[in-house]
């Protein structure tokens, strides 16, 4: 399984983005999604989730601007990511449960700054 994040980038403070991931190779059941940011010297945390059961989980710094969603038939995933704050800069990471196994993104650079 190899998953492909796009969508990074810099971004102004109120601005806007939108991550993606896609996951190919042999695929029978994606059990879960998220994404996780990594910000330079803190340990990574989780964003936002959709659990094999489709409840969303956000971390309570991002409700309300974020939006996490998936398409089950193109194996992808998304973040939309709104009203972008400076606290928000950091590596997001993509992570897919796949026939009961955690396989992760590279990471992609989210940085908001004006």
């Amino acid at each position: 399984v190899q998953l492909q994040a796009s969508g990074g980038g810099l971004v102004q403070p109120g601005g806007s983005l939108r991550l993606s991931c896609a996951a190919s190779g042999i695929i029978f059941t994606i059990n879960a999604v998220g994404w996780y940011r990594q910000a330079p010297g803190k340990q990574r945390e989780l964003v936002a989730m959709i659990t094999s059961s489709n409840n969303i989980n956000y971390s309570d710094s991002v409700k309300g601007r974020f939006t996490i969603s998936r398409d089950t038939a193109r194996k992808t995933q998304y973040l939309q990511m709104n009203s972008l704050k400076p606290e928000d800069t950091a590596v997001y990471y993509c992570k897919f449960t796949i026939n009961r196994i955690d396989y992760w993104g590279k990471g992609t650079l989210v940085t908001v700054s004006s």
